[in-house]
């Protein structure tokens, strides 16, 4: 049996970069994201005469990079930062399998510097009364509202991503424990997670009076269904939710994320050590929640008025 030929163009080298990956258990999402990662880049290097891995060196990525940070979008915008990483660090993980499967001598990828990331506060947190006014807004006398006043209490009380709320299925809800499992979050990492009583007794009434009306045979088990039987889509989800926070008076809150925000930000006003608010939301570097405590001004403007001097009452003049 002959050998096969030679993995020399870059076309012929990503597809059984994209197999390891599967073989290794890396989500379809995940596999699907590099492969459109690598298409841009191979898209970008041709031209300039980068057809074969051995061609990639440092002063390619780098002036890949800088075409990144120049790119804009249809609307004008720059690709965020993000989204430069991404790129990036996909084709840092290529070159590594590139170079272990001796395809280059050494990775050129390693001496690379990622943009650095911007310390962004979170766009908008609500407060306690506004998410309540968000929460009455869904019409529950009909099963698709009644659905959607029971996402959007799962949403505040959870404090889960708007994918793994789609995937929740039934066995995922523990109302005696109080948990909610989550599977395959973020990194396709399990997770429990605490979900409180109120959010569990509108799940509950969701579950006798609407889904019986919504699910279709074969049921599948997903928790929440749009009026086919089948669940929700990531942007009509994305709408709903921006809808009835709009219909509260809150336009330009944000949608599904923003009763994230909420949550970590009433948990630490509350008390809640940041770690655990960090095992709650799933982060997985400690950095990305910390950020949270920059959002709590109150109790710093408290705690600015109790210490610093020029704040404290004015001494009358002894005599």
């Amino acid at each position: 049996m002959s050998a096969p030929p030679p993995l020399s163009s870059l076309a012929a080298v990503f597809p059984p970069y994209l197999a390891d990956l599967a073989t290794r258990n890396y989500s379809p999402a995940t596999i699907a994201s590099r492969k459109a990662v690598l298409r841009r880049f191979a898209t970008w290097a041709a031209p300039r005469g980068v057809t074969e891995p051995r061609q990639i060196t440092l002063a390619v990525l780098e002036s890949y990079q800088q075409a990144l940070a120049r790119h804009r979008r249809p609307d004008g915008r720059p690709l965020s930062w993000g989204g430069q990483a991404q790129q990036l660090v996909t084709l840092r993980h290529f070159l590594q399998w590139a170079t272990r499967q001796r395809l280059l001598r050494h990775n050129p990828a390693q001496a690379l510097r990622l943009p650095r990331r911007p310390q962004h506060l979170p766009r908008a947190v609500l407060s306690a009364a506004e998410v309540e006014s968000v929460l009455v807004q869904p019409d529950i006398a009909t099963p698709l509202g009644l659905r959607d006043r029971a996402l959007l209490e799962v949403l505040y009380s959870t404090g889960i991503r708007r994918l793994e709320l789609i995937h929740l299925a039934l066995p995922d809800l523990d109302p005696v424990r109080g948990v909610c499992f989550v599977r395959e979050g973020k990194g396709q990492k399990d997770r429990v997670v605490p979900i409180g009583q109120r959010a569990l007794a509108w799940v509950e009434r969701y579950l006798q009076e609407a889904r019986p009306q919504l699910v279709v045979p074969p049921d599948d088990g997903t928790l929440l269904l749009t009026v086919r039987g089948r669940p929700l889509a990531t942007n009509r989800l994305s709408e709903l939710v921006h809808r009835y926070v709009t219909a509260a008076g809150l336009r330009g809150k944000g949608s599904c994320h923003v009763f994230r925000h909420t949550l970590a930000t009433l948990l630490l006003q509350g008390g809640a050590d940041v770690r655990h608010i960090q095992a709650i939301l799933g982060h997985a570097d400690l950095r990305t929640t910390a950020r949270y405590t920059h959002v709590v001004i109150d109790e710093l403007k408290a705690v600015h008025q109790r210490a610093h001097p020029a704040e404290q009452p004015l001494q009358p003049p002894t005599s």
